[in-house]
């Protein structure tokens, strides 16, 4: 497992674990250009996620900043996470926010 992969694999765990809704999309090149590597819902709010290497967190390309900048523009979440820490640190701050201190589901 590449060690992007392992990063997209401890996202899953999370995501599942947190019983929050996701989706993948699968590039092939009849998508949308940029779009990041999670999509996901919590609550009625939208959440996208980019997954990068550790240590590659500043490597996004410009079409997902500008994907990640227009999600944020419409009132969803955007998030690059180069590990599981840093995820569930987002989502903490974002979710129990939202939500009184519950992140349950």
């Amino acid at each position: 497992m590449t060690p992007e992969g392992k990063v997209k694999q401890d996202i899953k765990t999370v995501l599942k674990a947190l019983n929050i809704w996701f989706y993948m999309p699968v590039q092939n090149g009849m998508g949308t250009v940029g779009i990041p590597d999670f999509i996901a819902c919590h609550k009625g709010q939208f959440l996208a996620i980019e997954t990068k290497a550790p240590g590659k967190k500043s490597q996004v390309t410009a079409n997902q900043k500008n994907c990640l900048e227009a999600i944020e523009r419409n009132g969803g979440w955007a998030v690059v996470v180069d590990n599981k820490q840093d995820f569930e640190v987002f989502l903490a701050t974002k979710i129990l926010e939202k939500h009184h201190g519950k992140i349950h589901p």
